[in-house]
C-alpha cells in the first residue's frame, strides 16, 4: 500500500535530477542563467537568487512528478485497467463495481480507475494527479490470499487516500523539500568545487549537485515518509467510515496474520518480501517506512 509513495519518489528523484542536468548544461555553454556563485566575500553565493532557482525546480519536479503517477504506476507494475463497459469476467466486474461503490459512498464525483496487476505479492495502492485523475489497483495476491470482507476494507482504505487528496498534499510537501534539496546541494557543491583547480571545477561541481541532490533527497525522504505514516492512520479511519470498523480491522488483522505466516515459515519469495513493506519497519530503517506497524495501526483504530 505504500507503492504510490515509492513510485512518487522515485519519480520525482529522476524528474530533479534530469532538470539539473539539462540546467547545467544550458547554462554552461549558453549565456542563460547563473552559476549563482558570484566569488564575492565569504562563500560568494547568491542566496536570494539561489533560492528563487530552489524553489522553481522543487515544485516543477514535484509537480511533474505528480502528473506522470498515475502513468508511472501503470507502467511498472504492469496494471490492467478494468474498463467497466468492457468485456469484464465476473470477478474483475465485482472489484470495479467496489471500488465505485465505496468511491461514491466517500463523495466523490469521478470514478477512479480500476486495475488489477498480477503480482504474488499481497498488496493495494491508490494513485493519480487529482480526485478526478485517480486509479485504484489491486494485485491479484490480494484477493487470492484475503476474503471478501478484508478486500473490501483494503479498497476502502485506497478510497480514502483518493478522497482525502493526499497525493496532493503530498506534493506541495515533496515541493517544499525539494527546495531545500536544491539549495543545500547547490551551495555544498560550490563549497567542494573551491578545493579543485579552477579548469576542474565546473565538471567537479556538476558532479557534486547530482550527488548531493540525490544524497539530500534520501534524506528529505524521511520527512515524506513520516508524512505518509501520519496519513496511513488517516485513511484507516477512512476506511472504517466506508467499509465499516470491523471491515477495515479485519483487513489489517488479515494482513498481519498474512505476514505472520510469512515469517514463521521463513518464506523469501516476492510475496512475503513485499507485504513486509506494508507491516513498517524497526530501528532505524522506521524512519524509511511509509507505513505505521500494523499492530499500532489496529491499535488506533479500535480505540476510536
Amino acid at each position: 500500500m505504500g507503492k504510490r509513495f515509492l513510485f512518487f519518489i522515485l519519480t520525482n528523484i529522476l524528474v530533479m535530477t534530469t532538470i539539473v542536468i539539462v540546467w547545467s548544461v544550458i547554462t554552461r555553454f549558453t549565456d542563460l542563467g547563473t552559476t549563482f556563485d558570484t566569488g564575492g566575500p565569504g562563500l560568494g553565493i547568491d542566496y536570494a537568487s539561489l533560492m528563487v532557482f530552489s524553489l522553481l525546480v522543487g515544485f516543477a519536479g514535484s509537480f511533474i512528478s505528480l502528473a506522470m503517477s498515475r502513468w508511472v504506476a501503470k507502467k511498472m507494475m504492469g496494471v490492467k485497467v478494468l474498463d467497466p463497459d468492457g468485456s469484464l469476467s465476473q470477478h474483475e466486474r465485482e472489484i470495479v463495481e467496489k471500488v465505485h461503490r465505496l468511491s461514491r459512498a466517500a463523495g466523490l464525483t469521478h470514478m477512479p480507475e480500476v486495475g488489477i496487476y498480477h503480482s504474488a505479492e499481497v498488496n493495494a495502492f491508490a494513485t493519480g494527479p487529482s480526485k478526478k485523475r485517480s486509479l485504484v489497483a489491486v494485485s491479484a495476491g490480494l484477493l487470492n490470499n484475503l476474503d471478501d470482507d478484508a478486500v473490501e476494507g483494503v479498497i476502502a482504505h485506497e478510497v480514502a487516500h483518493v478522497a482525502n487528496g493526499d497525493m496532493v498534499t503530498m506534493t506541495l510537501l515533496q515541493g517544499v523539500v525539494n527546495t531545500f534539496v536544491v539549495f543545500f546541494s547547490r551551495i555544498a557543491a560550490i563549497i567542494v568545487s573551491r578545493f579543485v583547480r579552477s579548469e576542474l571545477q565546473w565538471i567537479v561541481r556538476f558532479a557534486a549537485i547530482i550527488i548531493f541532490q540525490i544524497l539530500f533527497s534520501i534524506l528529505g525522504s524521511m520527512v515524506v515518509m513520516a508524512f505518509s505514516r501520519y496519513r496511513e492512520y488517516h485513511a484507516d479511519r477512512g476506511g472504517a467510515d466506508l467499509a465499516g470498523r470491523d471491515k477495515m480491522a479485519h483487513a489489517l488483522r488479515s494482513l498481519k496474520a498474512h505476514v505472520e505466516r510469512a515469517t514463521v515459515n521463513d518464506q523469501r519469495d516476492d510475496s512475503a518480501v513485499q507485504t513486509m513493506k506494508i507491516n513498517g519497519k524497526g530501528g532505524m530503517m522506521k524512519l524509511f517506512s511509509s507505513h505505521p506497524d500494523l499492530d499500532d495501526r489496529i491499535a488506533r483504530l479500535e480505540q476510536r
